[in-house]
């Protein structure tokens, strides 16, 4: 084989070999963009659920509060329940979105929050029911239920935020 032949097929393997090394370093370099890409949505999608959910609770403390009262405004508690039901069905569509990014231990941790919320709702929609029929026979067992319900609440929206560190890898 004489000289010149034998430095082209060493330049077409060398060619080869740069191309292959450049495919692999694409594929990777485009998983890790996607990777990347993915966290990102999670994350901006986990912290959309957790904002609807804090404006939900403010609205469920305002509704607590307005119930406070010896005898409750019926128009500011009305008013106060119609903005907790937005904020609710705000707290519903941002669940959809973390639901369908998941993972699994995402949305049960969803699950946990939607029943410990409706736990707290019950009691507070028998609460409101209670002061429009100024009915305070139970006043005291419904505050305490709520208190319990509330810290079950509490629970499961911290336990949320530490499944949600761990999948975005922030779990320190």
């Amino acid at each position: 084989m004489d000289a010149g032949v034998a430095a082209l097929l060493g330049a077409a393997v060398g060619s080869f070999s740069t191309l292959g090394a450049a495919v692999v370093n694409g594929r990777t370099q485009a998983r890790t963009q996607h990777a990347q890409w993915r966290r990102q949505y999670r994350r901006d999608a986990y912290a959309a659920y957790l904002g609807a959910l804090h404006d939900r609770d403010m609205a469920m403390d305002a509704i607590l509060k307005a119930l406070q009262a010896a005898s409750p405004d019926l128009a500011e508690l009305d008013r106060t329940v119609q903005h907790f039901i937005t904020r609710a069905r705000d707290v519903h569509r941002a669940a959809e979105v973390v639901i369908i990014e998941g993972p699994p231990s995402i949305v049960e941790a969803i699950d946990r929050i939607a029943e410990a919320s409706s736990g707290l709702s019950e009691v507070m929609q028998q609460m409101v029911k209670a002061a429009r029929a100024a009915d305070t026979s139970e006043r005291m067992e419904h505050s305490a239920t709520a208190s319990v319900r509330e810290r079950r609440l509490y629970r499961a929206v911290s336990e949320f935020r530490v499944q949600a560190r761990g999948v975005l890898g922030n779990a320190d």
